[in-house]
């Protein structure tokens, strides 16, 4: 087996999943380095540099709000899944579910 070509797929396979994992997991505003750990604790491997476009992407998308939060010494970026990023992650999680009943299907599995 070809380990570059399994580790580009398998890239590929989980770029789409880690847009609608932020979008659950925002339902509870959170700032950028505290989502990276819980996507990470959580069982998806995203590096920094991937992060941080995509919460900016999903926000100019309309499907993440941000706020800037001063209270503390550091001040952090809050994202936050919007009301139109809630509809779009619960047709996903269908979605998802759509597509995880069509593998099991595919490989004769209940």
């Amino acid at each position: 087996m070809d380990e570059e070509t399994l580790t580009n797929l398998r890239l590929e396979l989980r770029r789409g999943t880690v847009v609608l994992a932020c979008l659950v997991l925002l339902t509870r505003p959170n700032y950028g380095y505290s989502l990276l750990k819980a996507l990470e604790g959580a069982g998806f491997d995203v590096d920094t540099n991937t992060l941080y476009p995509l919460l900016r992407r999903l926000e100019k998308q309309g499907l993440l709000t941000s706020e800037w939060n001063t209270d503390q010494s550091r001040p952090r970026k809050f994202y936050a899944t919007s009301s139109e990023g809630s509809a779009i992650a619960e047709a996903l999680t269908l979605e998802w579910d759509d597509l995880d009943t069509a593998f099991k299907n595919l490989a004769g599995t209940p």
